[in-house]
């Protein structure tokens, strides 16, 4: 079923959740665990995030310097497959401008489709360590609604290369969104201007990136309705398990914290994971009242304390 699908039939809360591949050298067996754990509570979908390649410099005996390129975590497409077809969960793939081709996106989307996945949450993705070069005959998506439209195009059985019979791909496509603005837009009203672009382009539900005071979400959802989206939003919550995240968080997503979650975590330094639970419930609890369409929980493969959570609505 199709995440819109799930959102209009929905009758109690709905919870998603995202993961990613482990990483390269690994087997896949921790990602069938976590979905073992999460299977019970009859998750509508999962994420399975995707990896751009990036480049990596090893130093060789004789002092000379080798660089490579390889994904640090492959297998995406992989993972939704087996979360999809053995275990019966409808998967979100994502997929990524950075570091694709519209070539080797077309490619994935005809996995996908031959794999029964029908969701793909269409991003950018970060830049590049390196300058990857893109054959003359190849083509690239720079933006997110360029791989909207592209999509859009595959849904109409508009293929990069015009084919006879080409039958069309059905997806459900999400973007993501921003409370408290990207990081590269110079104000929130112009950052929703261009998710209203993107929605128009075909995607049809938003997936919010993480944030920890509710206010930036129903900020967020009156400048969308300003702009005239009406798409559902979702928002995206990440359960906080270290006193080292109110660093790398920040850093990593350009996001902030509220200034009595950081107070409680500094005086309270032994108890940050339970506060970090505490925090997120009540966020959740909040969220839910307020006519949240789905809780979409960020586990980053730390899965028990987040089900802790989404017991407390059951």
């Amino acid at each position: 079923m199709k995440v819109i699908e799930h959102l209009e039939k929905a009758n109690n809360p709905l919870f998603s959740y995202e993961i990613v591949p482990p990483p390269r050298g690994r087997t896949v067996k921790e990602v069938v665990e976590i979905v073992e754990k999460l299977a019970p509570h009859n998750p509508p979908w999962i994420d399975v995030t995707a990896h751009s390649a990036g480049a990596f410099y090893n130093e060789n005996q004789d002092g000379t310097v080798e660089r490579r390129i390889y994904k640090k975590r492959p297998g995406t497409i992989g993972i939704c497959g087996i979360i999809q077809n053995r275990f019966k969960i409808d998967t979100v793939t994502h997929l990524l401008c950075n570091g694709f081709t519209k070539e080797e996106t077309e490619d994935a989307l005809i996995e996908l489709q031959y794999l029964g996945i029908h969701n793909v949450l269409a991003l950018r993705g970060d830049g590049l360590n390196y300058n990857k070069k893109v054959a003359k005959n190849r083509r690239v998506n720079n933006y997110a609604i360029d791989l909207v439209e592209q999509i859009e195009d595959l849904k109409q059985g508009k293929f990069v290369d015009e084919l006879s019979g080409a039958e069309p791909l059905q997806f459900c496509t999400g973007v993501a969104g921003y409370p408290e603005k990207h990081f590269e837009a110079p104000n929130l009203k112009y950052d929703v201007t261009w998710l209203k672009k993107k929605l128009d382009a075909g995607a049809e539900y938003v997936v919010t990136q993480m944030f920890f005071d509710n206010k930036h979400y129903w900020n967020f959802l009156d400048a969308c309705k300003e702009e005239g989206i009406t798409a559902p939003i979702i928002p995206g919550i990440k359960l906080i398990k270290s006193v080292k995240q109110l660093q790398t968080i920040p850093r990593h997503f350009h996001i902030n914290f509220p200034d009595e979650l950081v107070d409680e975590i500094m005086e309270n330094q032994e108890h940050v994971k339970e506060i970090g639970m505490n925090w997120a419930i009540k966020q959740t609890e909040d969220l839910l009242n307020g006519g949240a369409p789905c809780v979409h929980f960020y586990i980053m493969n730390d899965v028990g304390r987040v089900l802790d959570v989404v017991k407390k609505f059951n």
